[in-house]
């Protein structure tokens, strides 16, 4: 199939979706950290890949994933289904909003999304490919807002963004009780300026701590950093 992303331990159909795997998405399937989590919530989880590596690094966690696009939705629940975690995983076909309010209860270790960001920028032709990576200046706001209430005391929220829209999301964060914990700079090449931030929110203030990745030693040639942190995942590693 034409449309199949074979990994290691899983295979991820991207049919009826507007944003395919990409290096986002892995990255931060593969980076996102925390100690034995129970509780897990992918939002916005497109294919489902974020999700089923979360699922394979953490054998004890259930996760939920939530998205609005209702063709994306139905293939992250196939993707899902015909995973080695399907007990584990459960597709909720809404946005974020819509889950939180009819979840009220529920919280998570962990939170991650690898969020639209085109703001405000000239919108793509197609209503699905706006949806996937175009935000309107009150989604951060609303999505912040709700990981602030659905933490767990110690858990922490991951994202990946653009530099520009990081620095939006550090600011509306902190007016909603959340603190830079970490951040991973991505750089394409080691001279290269970074292009993406992993930012780490936690409910406490405390140190920052700073990394720096870079995905290339040379054209086509990935760092050994690169692979080694994706080396349980993708095949040609």
């Amino acid at each position: 199939m034409a449309n199949l992303f074979r990994f290691k331990q899983f295979s991820v159909d991207q049919t009826g979706c507007a944003m395919k795997i990409n290096t986002d998405g892995v990255l931060l399937g593969a980076l996102a950290d925390f100690n034995q989590p129970q509780s897990v919530l992918d939002i916005g989880t497109g294919t489902g890949v974020i999700t089923l590596m979360l699922a394979q690094r953490f054998p004890m966690a259930q996760i939920d994933a939530v998205e609005i696009d209702e063709g994306a939705a139905a293939t992250a629940e196939g993707n899902f289904e015909n995973s080695p975690f399907y007990e584990r995983l459960t597709l909720h076909a809404s946005g974020f909003e819509e889950f939180f309010a009819t979840h009220p209860e529920k919280s998570y270790d962990v939170i991650v999304s690898n969020p639209p960001f085109y703001i405000n920028s000239l919108l793509s032709p197609g209503s699905q490919k706006n949806l996937a990576k175009h935000a309107g200046d009150g989604f951060f706001k609303g999505m912040m807002n709700k990981v602030s209430k659905h933490l767990t005391p110690n858990g922490a929220c991951w994202l990946i963004l653009p530099v520009d829209t990081a620095m939006l999301v550090k600011s509306l964060a902190l007016s909603f009780g959340l603190y830079v914990q970490k951040i991973i700079k991505i750089r394409s090449f080691d001279h290269d300026e970074p292009h993406r931030e992993i930012l780490v929110f936690v409910l406490d203030a405390s140190l920052i701590t700073e990394e720096t990745l870079v995905i290339y030693d040379g054209p086509k040639v990935y760092t050994q950093q690169y692979q080694e942190l994706l080396r349980n995942f993708l095949i040609i590693f």
